[in-house]
């Protein structure tokens, strides 16, 4: 059986839609905190469990006779991610399942200003030490994360951000999908890299938007703490702020452009252009 957390989630929830069409229902389960959220699974013969990262027999009896377990790693900026994981972790070792799967994040590195690359970097850690085989899906930054970096730059004609590097946007959709195909049967050990082909600057997507829109879209500069001004005056909480705020540098030192064949190679196409999350 492969059971997946956070089912009910944009990234895992679509794993399993796409899990649902390669291999019989029966042999997936879900552990969610919510289970009446993943009725539409259970209709259709999916083993629907309750749990949670911070409720180990809970996680135990979800994951039972699981041979797989992808792991959703913790979205919550204000928890201790990485102990969360851990406690995931031991409960997939504990109920007996024999590789556990963990959606990471590409170029994770303990000295990252990115602050998740170093939760990311510390959980695979525990990955390699938990005497089972394992898989950590390295993604690329996701692309519908534009929508909160750019800011509103369809209304006045510009993306107006801190200084930048080349980043290999990645469509969770693609993500979610690279992550069933693993599941159903591509055995890959250790980490993988799952980012699209090439990486972009805001100025190119400037220019992509200015080429979409058939209008002038300007790049603008600005420092650091003027853009977690501007997004706290937009409505973002200041704690997001500042973690979104920790892209930029780790940008500027290239954590973001690695690229490579495969996610083409697992998904059998080319995956989805950045400028379809800029359409969207």
């Amino acid at each position: 059986m492969i059971v997946i957390t956070g089912a009910t989630g944009a990234l895992n929830g679509a794993t399993v839609e796409h899990l649902l069409t390669r291999v019989p229902a029966e042999e997936i389960g879900v552990s969610v905190r919510d289970v009446a959220k993943a009725r539409s699974f259970a209709d259709r013969g999916v083993r629907v469990r309750p749990g949670s990262y911070e409720d180990p027999a809970a996680l135990r009896e979800s994951f039972e006779g699981a041979d797989q377990v992808l792991l959703v790693s913790s979205n919550d900026p204000a928890a201790d991610g990485v102990a969360l994981h851990r406690t995931a972790i031991e409960a997939a070792v504990a109920a007996g399942a024999r590789r556990i799967l963990y959606t990471s994040h590409q170029n994770v590195r303990t000295d990252s200003s990115f602050a998740p690359a170093r939760d990311h970097k510390a959980t695979e850690e525990i990955l390699a030490g938990s005497g089972v085989a394992w898989t950590s899906l390295r993604n690329g930054f996701y692309a519908h994360s534009l929508a909160w970096l750019l800011g509103p730059w369809r209304e006045t004609g510009e993306i107006v951000a801190p200084e930048d590097g080349p980043v290999s946007w990645t469509h969770r959709e693609d993500a979610a999908e690279a992550a069933a195909v693993i599941l159903a049967g591509r055995t890959v050990d250790g980490p993988v890299t799952i980012t699209t082909p090439t990486a972009v600057t805001f100025d190119d997507l400037a220019a992509l938007a200015a080429d979409r829109t058939g209008r002038e879209v300007k790049r603008v500069v600005v420092d650091d703490e003027r853009w977690v001004a501007d997004r706290i005056a937009a409505g973002t909480p200041e704690p997001m702020a500042r973690m979104l705020l920790t892209f930029f540098p780790a940008a500027r030192r290239g954590d973001f452009a690695e690229t490579g064949p495969r996610l083409s190679e697992l998904l059998g196409r080319e995956p989805r252009p950045v400028a379809a999350a800029l359409a969207a």
